[in-house]
């Protein structure tokens, strides 16, 4: 029974039978989110998962029946009314990218196995890199996530500014390395110092303003402090869209720093770097090639199914700096190392990420994707207009792209924090929306990213009425 059913996995007819099936279930989905016809999420108790998602695999399960409870019990990202986490609509059209991509099933490290993937990769990243305005001796790549791109970059800077060779001597090979980013950097940061070997004093906290912007005289500060402690600075780690408020740190000034003190600047515009694409944005963006490295969430602002996350060096050779290893039944020695991207990536197997945003790109093309782009902005300017304009909510700051944080007034005498977090709570529960929480600076706020371009001016009533109303 067990090769009857291996086989027919196999099967390619089978394939094409079932491949129908499910393009329509998820077309009648796309529909049904679209006209709002279903619920943005639908609560369930973590306890009950094991029940509805059983350790049974003796096989004989009905995929399509499988398919249909994924789409029941997930968060519905194409609901105009999800205005949650940094997860965009993702157009139908980019997952069949993914689709074909997994049938194919090359290794995005090793050219010979992906002569397709690395292509688009290359055309793409340097695309990509000059929207950024870097140099022309920039280069790039696709890297799973901007998690995996930060680290990949402060790699390469490590090995760049260390002052010693790290890769042969280690990270205590000479005095305490360390990296200086803002009090509202990712967390991602502050991961990748530790697991390079900096410890948690190496990452050094940098203070932001009133607009929780990266101050750069706090910055030089911060700086000198830590090489009178006896601390080697190799890195800055700036940011162009800050996740929890959409913050820009002003590029221009933290690179006279940079350039000032010898250090590497990494500019972290995984949600900011799309305002790239658009005229009207790009000011945003002012000293962002200057940059040594960049990362970009293509899968953020951009509405591409994750992960594809472009990592942009100013100097295309950087790149390699960050892994020294050799394997020689992959990469031939001397190779230049341009096609196989494994010679410069984390990951060795990797799927095709680059098609994906490819075949958008190249489909939609840039200035599709600019409008979608304005539109979020739009959409951040519009909810916090209406925040504005009531009387019973107020704004933590003017949002800069489409993030944007506020919170409703509590009963007098009331716990705002725990206002807010009951209410949030119970709008999420009615499935009519999703909305997610942050702290700035010990004060709760809900926080709204408006990911999808079909939002409207109607919906973002109907969300401050829900918050009335719970």
């Amino acid at each position: 029974m067990t090769d009857e059913r291996l086989s027919a996995a196999r099967d390619p007819e089978q394939f094409r039978e079932l491949g129908h099936e499910v393009i329509d279930r998820l077309a009648d989905h796309l529909t049904a989110a679209g006209t709002r016809a279903i619920p943005v999420s639908h609560p369930l108790d973590p306890s009950g998962m094991s029940e509805r998602w059983p350790a049974d695999f003796r096989g004989g399960a009905d995929p399509l029946a499988l398919v249909n409870q994924m789409l029941a019990e997930s968060t519905v990202t194409h609901q105009p009314r999800y205005v949650g986490h940094q997860l965009p609509a993702p157009l139908p059209l980019a997952t069949l990218g993914s689709l074909v991509s997994a049938v194919v099933n090359g290794s995005g490290a090793i050219y010979e196995l992906s002569q397709v993937g690395g292509a688009c990769e290359l055309a793409l990243s340097k695309h990509l890199a000059a929207r950024l305005c870097m140099p022309e001796t920039s280069g790039g790549m696709i890297v799973s996530g901007g998690t995996i791109a930060t680290l990949t970059a402060l790699l390469a800077a490590r090995q760049a500014r260390a002052g010693f060779d790290v890769w042969r001597d280690g990270a205590h090979g000479g005095p305490p390395l360390a990296l200086l980013t803002s009090d509202q950097t990712h967390y991602s940061t502050a991961r990748a110092a530790q697991i390079m070997g900096f410890g948690q004093g190496g990452t050094i906290s940098v203070a932001s303003d009133e607009r929780f912007r990266m101050r750069p005289d706090a910055l030089s500060a911060e700086i000198t402090a830590a090489r009178a402690r006896g601390q080697h600075p190799v890195a800055v780690v700036a940011s162009a869209g800050t996740t929890a408020t959409g913050a820009f740190d002003p590029l221009e000034q933290i690179a006279d720093v940079c350039a000032e003190e010898g250090l590497w600047l990494h500019v972290d515009a995984a949600h900011g770097g799309s305002a790239a694409l658009s005229p009207k944005l790009a000011p945003q963006l002012a000293g962002i090639g200057r940059a040594d490295s960049v990362v970009w969430d293509l899968h953020k602002t951009l509405p591409f199914p994750a992960l594809v996350s472009l990592l942009a060096y100013a100097r295309a050779r950087d790149a390699y700096g960050a892994f020294a290893q050799q394997a020689e039944y992959l990469f031939r020695t001397g190779d230049a190392g341009d096609e196989n991207m494994g010679t410069r990536t984390l990951e060795c197997t990797r799927p095709m990420l680059s098609f994906v945003a490819y075949l958008g790109f190249a489909t939609v093309g840039a200035d599709g994707l600019r409008t979608h782009v304005e539109r979020l902005w739009e959409l951040g300017q519009e909810l916090a207009g209406l925040v504005r304009e009531s009387d019973d909510f107020e704004l933590a700051l003017e949002p800069e792209c489409n993030i944007v944080c506020f919170r409703h007034r509590p009963p007098e005498g009331a716990d705002s924090d725990a206002h807010q977090e009951r209410i949030r709570i119970a709008v999420n529960a009615s499935g009519e929306f999703y909305v997610v929480q942050t702290k700035l600076r010990g004060v709760t706020w809900l926080r709204c990213a408006l990911m999808n371009a079909a939002t409207t001016r109607d919906d973002l009533l109907a969300l401050l009425a829900a918050l009335r109303s719970a």
